[in-house]
């Protein structure tokens, strides 16, 4: 069996700073749309106030060592790795994934990571791949393909924005909390007006572009539950993100006026 590949050691600049652990799940085999960027992010918003941070690579036949990590990351991929991915899951390593869920180590899911934190997602042909289960939300495949900007009104996350490119549906159980509300966008089913799903410290959505670096306030909001929860960080020292709030706002103006445009084209 393979072990883990830390891609990245960088030590905190004082020694009584903390040290974010972070686990990317699949990072090989789930890793489209510019997803490597919400690891990335992370890193550099943590390294940038002086943290330390690890990044282990954890793929397929990789054990799921039990605390381990402080925050967990998982990608998109297409149908065939999903199909790998899902054999993979069963067994040992779900359980320490959902285990870890439910002690509250935060975990952001995109796409097809979203789809198997839940019960499962059902291809157009195959069978069903079993997902971890932690999540009541059950994801197929769709016969329309949503692409392009999403924005959201996520509660007190504020506004958040990315890029759709899925044909999965994703529905949520009646117990379970969606992200946002989509304001542009298809979301996760093109028909219910939400998006994602909020559980605990799990963040899951289709949300692709990449997430975090469009979204500092999201960045820091997993940075500050990871830490707290870790190494007791009561706060989060703050932190210039200038530019990064400027490509949020410019995505947002754009979207919406790539939105209305679409409305007038489609009334006139």
């Amino acid at each position: 069996m393979s072990t883990s590949t830390t891609m990245l050691t960088t030590p905190p600049t004082a020694p009584d700073l903390p040290t974010l652990r972070i686990g990317w799940l699949y990072g090989q085999e789930m890793n489209i749309y510019g997803d490597r960027g919400n690891v990335l992010a992370l890193a550099h918003r943590s390294r940038a106030r002086g943290f330390g941070v690890t990044i282990d690579a954890i793929g397929i036949g990789t054990p799921l060592p039990r605390g381990a990590h402080d925050l967990y990351f998982w990608g998109g991929g297409q149908d065939r790795e999903q199909i790998s991915v899902s054999r993979d899951l069963q067994g040992e390593k779900a359980d320490v994934l959902r285990e870890a869920i439910l002690d509250d180590v935060p975990v952001l899911a995109i796409c097809g990571g979203y789809q198997l934190l839940g019960h499962g997602y059902r291809p157009f042909e195959g069978a069903h791949l079993p997902g971890v289960g932690v999540l009541d939300v059950t994801s197929e495949a769709g016969n329309v393909r949503y692409i392009g900007n999403v924005v959201i009104d996520a509660g007190d996350l504020g506004t958040l924005v990315g890029f759709e490119n899925h044909s999965g549906r994703t529905f949520l159980g009646a117990g379970m909390q969606p992200l946002g509300t989509v304001r542009v966008g298809h979301g996760n089913n093109g028909s219910d007006g939400k998006e994602g799903v909020r559980f605990r410290n799990v963040i899951g959505c289709y949300m692709h572009g990449a997430l975090l670096p469009k979204n500092p306030h999201l960045t820091d909001w997993f940075i500050a539950r990871a830490l707290a929860r870790s190494a007791g960080l009561a706060t989060l020292p703050p932190l210039d993100a200038t530019f990064e709030q400027r490509a949020h706002a410019g995505v947002v103006q754009r979207a919406q006026a790539q939105a209305q445009g679409k409305g007038s084209r489609a009334a006139g």
